[in-house]
């Protein structure tokens, strides 16, 4: 089949648009290096303009937000709105408990998520956003505490706020002055800024941080415990200490740890036999069929409890040049075993 007849595939060029309706002129890379550094510098300088601007209204955002017993609602339309996003993820993930509500869906039922115990913190560059403008009588009535992050303080959303955040900008980084750019980053780092300073006064820890990013990396080294990752049961290697040598070599190559443990009849740990051990047997060239393994175990070798965290057993294993370690209970009974890769398939290293 013949294809249609019709216009060539749009086709993208530095500086040109084939698609587009008018002339474009065609920069060169040194000038659109330039275009670009220029955008960085003026959403630098947007960033730095808001420095003087903290004074006794940040102090006092902090302390109502701070006050809330409900949740942090923030709501913004558009550009506003995805930063306003990234601010709630933020303010939730630091101790702040926070979501975004859309202010058009507001206006259809979900100003129902706004409770009196509540704050709301609403973004607009403009300050007179329809939507927003729109629920501010339910906010209002519902007397919950209003802070605006707009630039026009004089604007009907600031006029209407207990506390107004200036995050205005001279202008955007676009060449039209038109597209959210260089103002949409100055109310992405206030926001920023809030959270940051409620994190400090809430006395938040990075265990707590942890605890709301269980699944980051943070999260597994300060919340993963040995118990967690280490092998139990039928997997856990371990001979007796009057078991010969062929015995332990061939527990270990079953169990697959590169060490086995060495117990009494009670379960107590005496000993462990790795593969560094194995080494010094070769060396020695003893009988495998004769030599016993007390006799050629480490005696009194480094272990880990369960509840240790396994970035503990990391920092152990590091600081001994081991790669395995057996793990007891308080009355040195052996209740487990791990090695490094153990520790990588869970993430901890």
């Amino acid at each position: 089949m013949e294809p249609r007849a019709g216009p060539h595939p749009t086709r993208y060029h530095l500086g040109m648009n084939l698609a587009s309706p008018s002339p474009t002129r065609r920069l060169s890379p040194q000038q659109v290096l330039e275009r670009a550094r220029n955008v960085l510098a003026i959403e630098a300088a947007a960033i730095s303009a808001l420095s003087p601007r903290l004074d006794g209204d940040f102090v006092k955002a902090c302390e109502l937000l701070l006050a809330c017993s409900g949740r942090v609602v923030v709501t913004g339309m558009g550009k506003s709105g995805h930063v306003g996003n990234k601010i709630a993820a933020t303010l939730a993930s630091t101790g702040t408990p926070s979501f975004f509500v859309h202010p058009a869906e507001a206006s259809h039922g979900d100003i129902g998520m706004i409770t009196a115990h509540d704050a709301v913190l609403a973004l607009s560059n403009s300050g007179e956003t329809a939507e927003i403008l729109t629920i501010l009588p339910i906010i209002k009535r519902l007397h919950v505490p209003l802070i605006a992050l707009t630039g026009r303080a004089d604007s009907t959303l600031g006029r209407a706020a207990n506390v107004v955040l200036d995050v205005s900008v001279p202008a955007e980084a676009c060449p039209l002055n038109l597209a959210p750019t260089a103002s949409t980053t100055a109310t992405l780092a206030m926001g920023d800024a809030l959270a940051v300073a409620l994190l400090e006064a809430r006395g938040f820890t990075p265990e707590d941080f942890a605890r709301s990013h269980p699944a980051g990396s943070l999260g597994r080294k300060l919340l993963l415990h040995v118990s967690d990752v280490m092998r139990t049961g039928n997997d856990l290697p371990k001979v007796a200490p009057d078991a010969l040598l062929r015995e332990g070599l061939l527990e270990m190559s079953r169990k697959g740890l590169g060490m086995t443990t060495v117990l009494d009849a009670s379960q107590k740990l005496l000993g462990v036999f790795t593969d560094g051990d194995l080494r010094r047997v070769l060396d020695k060239a003893l009988d495998l069929h004769t030599t016993t393994m007390q006799t050629v175990m480490t005696a009194n070798p480094k272990r880990a409890k369960p509840r240790m965290l396994a970035a503990e057993a990391v920092h152990l294993m590091d600081l001994h040049k081991i790669t395995a370690l057996p793990v007891v209970d308080d009355n040195d009974i052996v209740v487990g075993a791990l090695n490094i890769h153990d520790l990588f398939r869970a993430g901890v290293m």
